[in-house]
């Protein structure tokens, strides 16, 4: 079975108002929304010279809500698209950094995929939806800090990081619900890495 996915509501769900072509403006008041768990930034890491880590990530929006998501992710490049070019996809709650020093992240670590090339873009997108719509059930609503794609020559590396490393039952869980949402065999390789 598939788990759980994010879709976009359906047009009667979304708004009250009516909208003819004669009136363009829409009154954000009068539209339903569907909160997100909790708000999410999706940046975009490609290396330049001379430039640092966070100087190199650019930040391509915060959403809050299910239409947000789906009215930034549209316009976003999928995985597919960069190849061959080298670079990182990061999908973070907000405020917290896509590196390990953060103070988020410095106590946890992730649990790494590694994907034949032509599989990221399906894995990405099944996986950003699952974090984005809490699908992980059985650890605390703020344990699963963000993932990362990387996008590389010979292969791509998809890792979902968290904030409690020592953590057994957690560290368990993350990697079943991981295995669910990207319905890989239980035989699949997977590594845990802490971050320190």
């Amino acid at each position: 079975s598939r788990a759980p996915r994010m879709s976009a509501p359906e047009p009667s769900e979304t708004t009250h108002a009516s909208h003819d072509d004669d009136d363009d403006d829409v009154d954000p008041a009068t539209i339903n929304t569907t909160t997100l768990p909790a708000p999410f930034t999706l940046s975009y890491f490609k290396k330049a010279q001379n430039r640092s880590y966070e100087e190199n990530t650019i930040k391509l929006g915060t959403v809050a809500t299910v239409e947000e998501f789906w009215l930034l992710y549209v316009h976003l490049r999928r995985p597919i698209d960069e190849r061959p070019s080298s670079c990182d996809y990061h999908v973070f709650r907000e405020g917290i950094k896509p590196m390990w020093e953060d103070e988020a992240n410095i106590n946890g670590g992730k649990w790494i995929v590694r994907l034949k090339k032509g599989l990221a873009a399906r894995y990405w997108e099944d996986v950003l939806l699952a974090i984005l719509g809490g699908a992980c059930t059985g650890v605390d609503d703020d344990e699963i800090c963000g993932a990362v794609l990387s996008v590389r020559y010979q292969e791509d590396i998809l890792a979902v990081w968290n904030r409690s490393a020592d953590s057994r039952r957690v560290c368990l869980t993350i990697r079943d619900t991981l295995r669910e949402v990207m319905e890989l065999p239980a035989t699949a390789n997977m590594d845990y890495k802490k971050h320190t």
